[in-house]
This record gives structure tokens, sequence and C-alpha cells, in this order.
């Protein structure tokens, strides 16, 4: 099929936001420049500052997409759940809010889902702000692992991601379309189909940890298949500083509650084991949660605004646990005023049988 010449659209871009807000129009103008088959546009405007706000209900009118605006921040999964009740094509695409993409990406996935009959389809993810030159995600595994531990079963989520950090133009005979176990809400190209097949929706207990990899389990335990295609490209823009206005949505992304909430959901609804490993899994993704938080937050804030020479690292590991705190407090706060979020009732459990790495 050449999807070049689709009159119609056949494809909805729910656009969401990731953890910031000041990427918005590259990331939109970059849609809209590089992408020449039909499609439809939902934007979900999760309490961006009024700059962006007022900058997308402009685009809106203009380009005629449809813009869902929220007052507070939603959570990915939640945001990605809003924009998926609108859509009525055969496919959509799921993309955050710091993606650019190249040119004939959208075509090439579109393409690679009908030749193939593949349920998701992942780009090649880059990552930086070198547009389309290292390597974020080339596909990858997900799996629920089941194995004897002596006399005991154990399960455990499993998950890995090929290629992070490589040059593009080092991946030679790689960079062509395969199979794959993983692909990343940065960007995907998902058939409507097999949203129905999981429950209809993208599990909303699934916060900010993992998500992706839950999706994709699931996609494969409802007999779905994920494929690379190489020759659609974007690029999640990273490691650019926060923005003052964007530190509170940031704190909420990657708080502990939200990650808990999600850690919790992953256990329960794929019955994963509960041993030492669980619990350092559980240690870890604290820590990254944490981590995330410092480097992005705490450190920089610290840099600019510390002029002393001494006794910085200590200032910086007490404005840490202090900020713990006001995590735990503002995550509070958003549940308590917002608890549509948390009350949504979870998509269905899937049965809970082992998947193959």
């Amino acid at each position: 099929m050449d999807v070049s010449k689709m009159a119609e659209p056949q494809v909805t871009i729910v656009v969401v936001p990731r953890e910031r807000f000041s990427l918005t129009q590259k990331s939109l103008e970059s849609i809209y420049e590089n992408t020449t088959i039909p499609f439809k546009l939902i934007y979900v405007d999760g309490g961006s500052p009024a700059r962006i706000r007022d900058y997308l209900a402009a685009q809106a009118r203009e380009k005629n997409f449809q813009l869902i605006r929220t007052d507070y921040y939603p959570s990915p999964n939640y945001a990605r759940n809003l924009g998926l009740a609108q859509v009525n094509t055969e496919y959509v695409v799921f993309m955050d809010n710091d993606v650019v993409v190249a040119p004939n990406w959208l075509n090439n996935l579109v393409q690679c889902a009908e030749e193939t009959g593949a349920a998701v389809v992942s780009p090649l993810v880059c990552q930086g702000q070198a547009l389309h030159e290292i390597v974020h995600c080339a596909g990858g595994e997900s799996a629920v692992i089941e194995e004897n531990k002596g006399d005991r079963p154990t399960r455990r989520l499993h998950d890995k991601i090929y290629k992070q950090g490589k040059r593009v133009a080092d991946l030679g005979d790689f960079l062509q379309r395969q199979p794959t176990g993983l692909a990343e809400f940065h960007c995907m190209l998902v058939r409507t189909a097999i949203i129905e097949e999981i429950g209809g929706q993208l599990d909303p207990a699934m916060m900010n940890t993992k998500e992706h990899v839950d999706f994709c389990v699931a996609v494969s335990e409802a007999g779905g298949s994920i494929y690379l295609e190489p020759t659609s490209l974007v690029t999640y823009i990273n490691g650019m500083p926060l923005e003052l206005s964007e530190i509170p949505f940031y704190m909420v992304r990657w708080s502990d509650a939200w990650g808990t909430t999600s850690l919790n959901r992953l256990r329960e609804k794929w019955n994963l084991t509960e041993d030492k490993y669980h619990q350092n899994w559980y240690r870890s993704w604290s820590e990254y949660l944490t981590g995330r938080r410092r480097v992005f937050i705490i450190r920089p804030l610290l840099n600019k605004y510390y002029v002393f020479g001494r006794g910085k690292t200590r200032l910086e590991n007490m404005l840490v646990r202090m900020e713990k705190r006001l995590n735990r407090y503002l995550s509070d706060r958003h549940t308590r005023k917002h608890p549509q979020e948390v009350q949504q009732q979870p998509a269905k459990s899937l049965p809970k049988t082992p998947v193959s790495a």
C-alpha cells in the first residue's frame, strides 16, 4: 500500500506532556513540517504556563487540531487516555511533547504496520540536542519471566533497551525493519484494535514508571506483534535545564508517590514475586527518582545560587532530604485536588501467564 496517497486520515497523533513545556513549539512545528500523509492531532495540554497555553490555543485555531486543556499536571497514561477517548482512526501515535520528528517519520511507521500487520511500531528513537544522531531506543525486550529458584517459582519483570547511547551512523546492518519486544512512549504507532484487546485504555495506575514495559507485555499477551522501523526517525530532546516554571511539574511527574503506585500496580497485575530481588527493585527505583530530581532541580539551583566554596556537598544532601518531604507534600496535595486520576479504574488485569523474553 502506498501510504503517501491516503486521502483520509488513518492516524491520530496524541501528544502529551512528558516532563517540561519549553519544547512545545519546536516539537509541534516539526510534526507539521515533516508529516506529509493526512493525520488528525489531539494535543493534551496538562497545566502548562500561560505562555505555552496561549501558544497552543492559537495553534489549535490556526491548524484546526483538537486541544484538551487541564489545569493540573496529569500523569502520562492519564493524559494519553484523555486523548485516546477521542480517537476514531485505525492507528494512534502516542508522542511526548519534547520529541522532534524527521521527514517521512509517519509514512514509514504506517507502511511498516500495513506490511507486517504489527500492533505496535516503534521508530528509531534518538536522544539529545543534536537531532537524530545518538540512539535512545532501538527496540529491546520486555517480558514477565517465570523461573524456579530451588523449590519456589518466581515471576519477575524483565526489560532491556537496545543500542542506547550508540551513534546512528555506527549501527550499520542493525538498521533494518525487525520484530522487537519493546517500544517507548516517547513515540510509538499503535493499532487501536489492540488497545481494545487489552482493556480499552492504557493502565492509569501506571503513573510514571515502566508504563511502556507494562503496555508492551500486555500487547504481547494479547497476541500483538511489535516492530522496529528504523527508517522512521525521531529525537527525544533531553539534557536541557528546566525553566523555573517547569520545576513543579517535574517534581510531581517524577514523584516518589507516582513511582510507588506504578510499582505496586506492576506487582499486582503481573503477580510478581515479592522477594529480596523485588525489594531491591523498589529501592533502586526510589533512588532513580530521587536522583532525577537531584540532577535536574537541586543541583542546577545550587550551582546558580550557592556562592561559597565549602560545604556544597553537605548542603546538597540536606536539600535532597528536604525535597523528598516537599515532594511527598506536593504529591499528596495533587491527589486531594485531583482524585479523578487515582480513582479512575485501571485497565482489566490480564491472565498471569509467563511470557518468553
